[in-house]
């Protein structure tokens, strides 16, 4: 089954008038959906504009996953467990709340900054914060072993698994009988050889999620 939801149904937030404009696929602080509360373990997936200057003040995670894509711009990072970088286009910040981690987000460029950040559920909670900035185009968060974001950037296949989101960042691509455009995504379930096509150059995000076991004995 192929869900697609376009990207003029998402929530609009933010606070435009410090800069930030968010559009959030999920539900999310007042924008309460008890329909659309996560996607196997996938529970955000927020696309973020900051404008020059402006970001996020120190606040607190725990018992998340975060994942962030930059498209544009430079993101700048600073943690409560002394982490402080700058993520720029084309790079992955993962971060692993653990028992809680509190950090700062910003605009650290003289342009706009635009990434996309996903919340998912932990298999495994507790410990410390944990954190890292990779390249590629294949990235596993280090406390969900079962989900993968893999980077599209033409046509290809689609990954066999019981849940498979797709986002598309720029561009357009033909998915089934779907078209999607640039905000677009699509919620797969139980779909095997599915294939992506793409007629221009384009980019957007494939998560590959499978159920977290669990212990017989809980």
């Amino acid at each position: 089954m192929i869900d697609v939801r376009r990207g003029a149904q998402r929530y609009a937030g933010g606070d435009p008038a410090a800069g930030i404009e968010t559009l959030h696929a999920f539900s999310f602080g007042s924008h309460y959906d008890p329909g659309n509360l996560r996607f196997g373990p996938l529970m955000a997936c927020n696309e973020e504009r900051l404008a020059p200057g402006a970001g996020f003040a120190e606040h607190p995670h725990g018992g998340v996953e975060i994942v962030t894509w930059v498209i544009e711009g430079e993101l700048g990072h600073r943690d409560s467990a002394g982490h402080e970088t700058v993520v720029r286009a084309g790079e992955a910040q993962l971060l692993s709340a653990g028992d809680g981690v509190r950090h700062v987000e910003r605009n650290a460029g003289e342009g706009p900054l635009r990434f996309l950040q996903m919340w998912l559920e932990p298999a495994v909670f507790g410990g410390g914060p944990r954190y890292g900035v990779e390249h590629g185009t294949r990235f596993v968060p280090f406390r969900q072993p079962h989900a993968a974001l893999s980077v599209g950037r033409g046509p290809g296949e689609l990954p066999s698994a019981p849940f498979v989101y797709v986002h598309v960042v720029r561009g357009s691509v033909r998915l089934g009988d779907e078209n999607l455009e640039a905000g677009d995504a699509a919620r797969i379930t139980d779909e095997e050889g599915l294939l992506v096509r793409a007629a221009e150059p384009v980019e957007y995000l494939v998560w590959e999620l499978r159920p977290v076991p669990r212990d017989p004995a809980d």
